[in-house]
């Protein structure tokens, strides 16, 4: 299972109007370097090669909900992010980043490190799953 990082700025981003998570487009984008918690925007990493069915910049979550209940928001994802390798390779990639594509410097929100580098042989799938034991689950809880 794939460790989940927020980033430090994520909290001052949203505070300070960064950040619409029910509207904004938010985006899953691969990188094979690491990122840090101190990281704040897309162009502080190095995203992989657009090439073989990877578009730069990521693929889009499509969120199904917004709400808060007794203080906790909840951001759910109306369904799981699918890249698939056509024509060639994607990767490596270690870390899948979540970002605001709506945001004017693209603030980075969390990432996941899957630990190792992985690389999609042509017609191979990663799938990213919120939950898998719930898919279209949760994508942020804030308390």
């Amino acid at each position: 299972m794939a460790t989940f990082t927020k980033v430090d700025s994520f909290v001052e981003a949203l505070a300070e109007k960064k950040h619409d998570l029910g509207t904004d487009v938010l985006k899953f984008m691969l990188t094979n370097s690491a990122p840090i918690a101190s990281n704040t925007v897309l162009a502080n990493l190095t995203e992989i090669a657009a090439a073989n069915g990877y578009t730069a910049g990521g693929t889009a979550v499509s969120i199904a909900s917004s709400s808060q209940t007794a203080g906790t928001y909840s951001l759910v994802a109306a369904d799981v992010v699918v890249f698939t390798a056509s024509g060639g390779t994607i990767g490596a990639f270690r870390y899948v980043v979540l970002y605001n594509d709506t945001a004017l410097n693209d603030e980075l929100i969390s990432f996941y490190d899957y630990g190792s580098s992985i690389t999609l042989a042509d017609t191979e799938t990663f799938t990213i799953t919120i939950d898998s034991e719930n898919p279209g689950a949760t994508l942020l809880t804030l308390v």
